[in-house]
């Protein structure tokens, strides 16, 4: 009896010890993934910062340059697709494709210079500008949570502790195509030469009807 004692003990360590590891392994993969709903928290709190400044930034814009329909209606289809999106993935990717729309919206500046000397414009600009880089913050922080997050689940015996958890692989947020990262070029240049010739004419007309007024009332005078 007394040489089993020994045995029960060190079993009862062992088990003791398993089931330290268990718990501590528990812990790390629910702390993991609590790291990542944090910071996917915070990367939509800027995004919907983003998605808030929009209507005004367009309505603004409409001012100026009501014509460029095709541009604020692409606009409005991102948006709306950011709306309905329910997944992380389909957030990150219509976070992406309204990111690449507000671009063509704010490459109409080129264009319209009423537009570098507007207020409204400039002020809602500069915000925005400035919820981008949060943006870019944030999501550099959550996809280092995902970082850390599938590395340990991939391996043993965090696999183990994230299936008894219930925890899954995350996924990280990327913007989806390098075209999505740049500032997209839109070219004015048909829109610009129109209103160019529209102001032209417009002008030319203006000038015949002065012209035409000051031959009659010098015909009157003479008269």
């Amino acid at each position: 009896m007394k040489s089993i004692i020994p045995v029960l003990i060190v079993l009862g360590l062992i088990v003791v010890g398993i089931g330290g590891c268990a718990v501590s392994g528990y812990n790390q993969v629910m702390s993991l993934d609590e790291k990542v709903k944090s910071s996917w928290a915070q990367v939509e709190t800027q995004l919907q910062r983003r998605y808030d400044l929009i209507p005004n930034l367009v309505e603004t814009v409409k001012g100026v340059a009501a014509q460029e329909e095709s541009i604020f209606v692409g606009v409005a289809e991102a948006r709306s697709k950011y709306q309905n999106a329910t997944t992380i993935n389909e957030k990150a990717a219509a976070a992406s494709g309204l990111e690449s729309a507000l671009g063509r919206l704010l490459a109409i500046r080129e264009a319209y210079p009423e537009l570098r000397s507007n207020e409204s414009f400039l002020k809602l600009q500069d915000q925005l500008e400035g919820t981008e880089n949060r943006v870019s913050v944030e999501r550099g922080r959550y996809n280092e949570a995902v970082q850390s997050l599938n590395s340990y689940i991939r391996g043993i015996p965090g696999s183990l502790w994230a299936s008894f958890a219930g925890v899954e692989k995350a996924e990280y947020f990327e913007v989806e195509s390098d075209a999505a990262r740049e500032v997209p070029k839109v070219d004015f240049g048909e829109s610009s030469k129109e209103s160019a010739a529209t102001r032209t004419q417009s002008q030319k007309a203006i000038t015949q009807e002065i012209a035409r007024n000051r031959v009659g009332m010098s015909i009157l005078l003479s008269s």
